[in-house]
């Protein structure tokens, strides 16, 4: 793996239209509720809400993006994957700021065994919400699986800051550190 895709910040807002209000919220309820993951510390309470963020950024408002998400879903669970990936394809010429169709494809692509595109989709997803919690733990699985331990080791660091109550996210990380640690030596 040549390049580890940047955690930039999102795209900047689209020109003001009747709908931007709605968005405004949508975004701030989104924040809060990265903020209360961040500060939770009980990690049943942090799953819960976490499971609310990942809802509402599957919530693309979008009849057609939804139709065409529920259809990659259906294909990949029935193991078409090249269906699914056409689906996730429209997806993201039609919405293309919809960070999920973008993860569900890098998740595909990881799943097909091509990390090369999985790490590209990681990249626009982060570009698109860089608290993608999901996204950055894809990341960090995919560099630990190439031996890039510290760069996977950085990414458990950086999801961390976003959900810390994550048992599981806490020992790979610790695991990775200690095996980094090891390697100095």
């Amino acid at each position: 793996m040549a390049a580890t895709p940047a955690l930039s910040q999102p795209s900047p807002a689209a020109p003001e239209n009747p709908s931007a209000p709605k968005a405004t919220t949508e975004d701030e309820k989104l924040a809060s509720l990265f903020e209360a993951l961040r500060r939770e510390r009980n990690p049943d309470k942090a799953r819960g809400i976490a499971q609310e963020i990942m809802a509402d950024l599957n919530e693309s408002g979008s009849a057609t993006v939804d139709l065409l998400m529920q259809w990659a879903a259906t294909a990949i669970g029935e193991k078409r994957n090249a269906a699914a990936l056409d689906f996730l394809d429209q997806v993201t010429l039609l919405q293309p700021d919809f960070a999920e169709a973008w993860n569900r494809r890098a998740g595909l692509h990881y799943a097909m065994g091509d990390t090369r595109k999985s790490m590209a989709d990681i990249n626009q997803v982060l570009q698109r919400e860089p608290r993608h919690f999901g996204a950055i733990a894809g990341m960090a699985a995919i560099l630990a699986d190439a031996g890039q331990d510290e760069l996977a080791l950085k990414a458990w660091q950086r999801y961390l800051e976003i959900y810390p109550a994550d048992r599981d996210a806490q020992e790979a990380a610790i695991k990775l550190s200690e095996k980094v640690a090891g390697s100095r030596t």
